[in-house]
């Protein structure tokens, strides 16, 4: 009987190690395209601190900031381990990690976020590819290494208090709630929660101010400096195991710069509202392994980026090597996206077995002129979708910073048809070498879009074994170089197929070498 309760006792231990280590997921590494090394959770000191013995209360209104802050140093004293977050509701200001721990919250925590403008100090940040400063980040850490955040609990931004709101997207009621708190207005149907806010907006290009001179004019505009919620920078070892991260200020998870990255049975939350509520940003990072996570946001779910412009081409970081494997995406922009801001290259990426139900996009790859950045060397199989709002499968290399839904609704595709050709230069963006396969979509307005640059066509696209049902326009190709539909079927209102300026099409085994501005249709 001894014997086998040890033996029991040695498996049960075996398994959970084997599980913290990543090793339960060797599978996803046999035949990958690439070289990769497995992506491993980190391993923590045996030591643990509760915060409740920091003179933390648990009750939703008292602060805890310095309770935190108390036990992450005492616990890194100890050379590490588990900072326990028990039962309650957490109340605190920006929590920052340092090496060797795992803040570890149990059933019932609840992290949340004080709004308190003053609790959260300007810093120098990059925030959608661009260096700038932004409030410090809810959770923060800079160049640690093993760091964990896990167990069953909450953490919430109280991003309410600090995202604009547009009238289109939110209820009556929640219209009125927003509003009545005072803010101000860009126009009556955008409600900014303060004037500073405003403020920073009137002097911003895509959200990241510019010509701020003084420090007192950074103060002025504050509340809209709205930071991430998750903020891992240069971090290597990190893990995020089965807690749900919601309601950010901006978006919600940024591992940037990374290395050995392991994202676990999370949730990432946000209102469907949430402006620039991204779920997760793998920006510059490697080796990193996203698997049974669900993704319910007001932007992109999964997306895959390397800074911005000259900012991201002089940072020169790559992401690569990063597996995604049965997530769920609700709602938002996209439901797996690579770009806009990829100046610093994506490569080696594979998706699989991943689900994405209403989102705008199925599919997304966005890029623009003045980028730069290649991206390439993208795998992607078996995705399932249903009720895509536009396009499952997009390539466009015109974003101009609106959703899918949004560009649409201002007919913005109608003025993507120039056949100017820019020269090429370190700005031009590329994106090549990109497989899709084994995809079912259910109800879709298009099937898939390519628009590349004249001067840079999308090149190399295989999509296999693709079948749309229920859309309202088939597959639409411009300024290509070398895309391959094999096994398509696609049930559309208009014609299946519609192609101009591009090059090497191969539609189920028939191949057209060119076609011009006049164009190509075909029915499948």
């Amino acid at each position: 009987m001894t014997k086998l309760f040890s033996l029991a006792c040695a498996l049960a231990f075996a398994l959970v190690a084997n599980a913290a280590t990543g090793g339960g997921y060797a599978h996803l590494y046999e035949g990958l395209p690439f070289d990769m090394p497995q992506v491993t959770a980190p391993v923590f000191p045996d030591n643990e601190v509760n915060l409740k013995d920091f003179g933390a209360k648990g009750d939703g209104s008292s602060l805890c900031t310095e309770a935190f802050a108390n036990a992450i140093a005492a616990l890194e004293k100890q050379g590490g381990g588990r900072l326990t977050v028990p039962q309650g509701v957490w109340y605190t200001g920006p929590i920052t990690l340092k090496s060797n721990i795992n803040l570890h919250l149990e059933k019932g925590a609840v992290i949340l976020f004080s709004p308190d403008l003053d609790l959260y100090p300007l810093v120098d940040a990059s925030f959608e590819g661009l260096d700038t400063r932004r409030c410090q980040s809810p959770i923060s850490g800079y160049g640690l290494v093993n760091v964990a955040i896990t167990g069953d609990g909450v953490i919430d931004g109280n991003g309410e208090y600090w995202r604009p709101v547009k009238r289109e997207k939110v209820t009556d009621k929640q219209w009125r709630e927003f509003t009545s708190r005072g803010g101000a207005f860009k126009n009556p149907k955008f409600w900014f929660p303060s004037e500073g806010a405003l403020k920073g907006d009137s002097m911003a290009n895509m959200n990241v101010p510019t010509g701020v001179r003084s420090e007192a004019e950074w103060n002025s505009i504050k509340r809209y400096l709205r930071p991430v919620m998750v903020n891992l920078v240069k971090c290597k070892n990190v893990w995020l195991n089965g807690v749900i991260f919601q309601n950010s200020p901006a978006w919600n998870v940024h591992p940037l710069m990374c290395e050995n990255v392991l994202v676990e049975d999370v949730q990432v939350r946000n209102p469907a509202f949430a402006q620039n509520g991204d779920g997760i940003d793998i920006e510059s990072c490697k080796n990193v392994l996203v698997v049974n996570s669900t993704f319910d946001v007001g932007d992109d779910g999964i997306c895959i980026k390397s800074g911005k412009d000259e900012d991201g081409r002089r940072r020169g970081v790559p992401c690569e090597n990063v597996i995604v494997n049965g997530c769920t995406v609700f709602k938002g922009h996209g439901g797996f996206v690579v770009g806009s801001e990829m100046s610093g290259g994506v490569r080696n990426i594979q998706v699989s077995d991943c689900q994405f139900l209403g989102t705008d996009v199925g599919l997304r790859f966005k890029s623009t002129r003045g980028r730069g950045g290649v991206v390439e060397d993208i795998y992607i199989s078996n995705i399932s979708m249903f009720d895509i709002q536009t396009d499952a499968i997009t390539f466009d290399l015109y974003y101009g910073g609106k959703s899918a839904v949004e560009s649409l609704e201002d007919g913005d595709e109608a003025k993507k048809k120039d056949a100017v050709k820019f020269a090429v230069d370190e700005t031009t963006p590329c994106f090549r070498d990109i497989n899709i396969s084994h995809v079912v979509c259910r109800r879709a307005r298009r099937a898939a879009y390519f628009n590349g640059l004249p001067e840079m066509p999308v090149a190399n696209i295989v999509i296999r074994d693709l079948e749309v049902n229920n859309a309202k326009e088939g597959i639409v190709v411009n300024n290509t170089a070398g895309v391959t539909l094999d096994n398509i079927s696609v049930s559309a209102e208009g014609h299946t197929l519609t192609a101009r300026n591009s090059a090497d099409i191969t539609v189920n085994g028939k191949a057209y070498d060119k076609v011009g501005a006049d164009g190509l249709t075909l029915d499948f």
